[in-house]
């Protein structure tokens, strides 16, 4: 069985982001979207400011790990008219929908009201419409799958309390109205390295498998929440329905720039491109809430790892 604990290998250049990069002063910048733009990278990432208030901005690679450049100017930001924004927006997800020949970013829009879920959509990161709301307070940590299922679109998110902090899925027909959520991976009791909370990380990437998800999981401890990633595989056509999910995490923070930072211990997912030709995954993750850094893996390295962990 491969090691859990080598699957991903850090890039050299970690921390690829970093605020004192940035080209206007921020206070962190983390917890980026991905994507591929034709042959180029593009990260959307959260930036928070000096007030402490978050906007996201478009960075962009022709290799996905060095020459970043990082656009002037926010893609997203509070502009007034969204109350539900008036405190920041943060962690996008972003799913590119052939379908509709568009790319639709998930991101947690935080009001007075607590989080919520708003969508907005763009044909090239230049430009962006916002759709709206499409889940209340209190919920995050949305993503979005590729393709209809069953007619309906699929996102998965984290509910209030009331459903507990794990991961569900909700349907819709037109990305607009979302029926009731249904449960789909739940945390796991005891001394468990995600018994605390667990949340979707980047949008889901379908394989021959089934659907290929890496989400993080949250341990409490004396010290604080303790963030690590993990994996899972989802059954294609009901995506409800866990496969199989890895009994161990496969990315913890243990480099200088993971425990150190505005939030120490931090590894959170939000960004997975796959490059087909070199079979590589990239895995895009905020550092301590304060810088993005990348790790890889093979892809059929991963998928052989998740078939051998047990059913979920």
């Amino acid at each position: 069985m491969i090691d859990s604990a080598s699957l991903f290998t850090r890039h050299s250049g970690n921390p690829l982001l970093a605020p004192e990069r940035w080209p206007y002063p921020i206070n962190a910048v983390l917890n980026a979207g991905a994507t591929m733009v034709g042959d180029e990278t593009v990260l959307l990432c959260r930036v928070e400011d000096r007030r402490g208030f978050s906007h996201l901005t478009c960075a962009r690679s022709r290799d996905g790990a060095s020459n970043w450049v990082v656009d002037e100017r926010p893609a997203l930001a509070y502009d007034g008219t969204h109350a539900e924004e008036e405190w920041g927006l943060e962690d996008p997800r972003v799913t590119h929908v052939e379908e509709l020949g568009l790319w639709i970013i998930a991101y947690t829009a935080f009001g007075r009201g607590g989080p919520a879920i708003s969508l907005a959509q763009t044909e090239d990161f230049t430009t962006f419409e916002r759709l709206g709301l499409a889940m209340g307070p209190d919920d995050k940590n949305a993503a979005l799958l590729p393709r209809r299922i069953g007619g309906d679109w699929l996102l998965f998110h984290r509910p209030d309390s009331e459903h507990g902090a794990e991961v569900w899925l909700s349907r819709s027909s037109d990305l607009r109205k979302w029926r009731a959520p249904e449960l789909v991976m739940g945390r796991r009791q005891g001394g468990w390295w995600d018994s605390a909370r667990v949340g979707m990380g980047p949008p889901p990437l379908e394989t021959e498998h089934g659907w290929l998800v890496v989400y993080h999981g949250v341990r409490q401890t004396v010290a604080g929440g303790l963030y690590r990633a993990g994996l899972a595989l989802l059954d294609l056509e009901q995506p409800a329905h866990v496969l199989r999910r890895s009994e161990e995490w496969v990315l913890g923070p243990t480099a200088d720039y993971e425990t150190s930072g505005d939030v120490p211990n931090v590894v959170f997912p939000c960004g997975l491109v796959h490059h087909p030709d070199t079979d590589r995954l990239c895995l895009y993750y905020g550092a301590a809430d304060t810088r993005v850094a990348m790790a890889t893996a093979r892809r059929s390295d991963v998928l052989d790892y998740l078939l051998s962990c047990p059913p979920g």
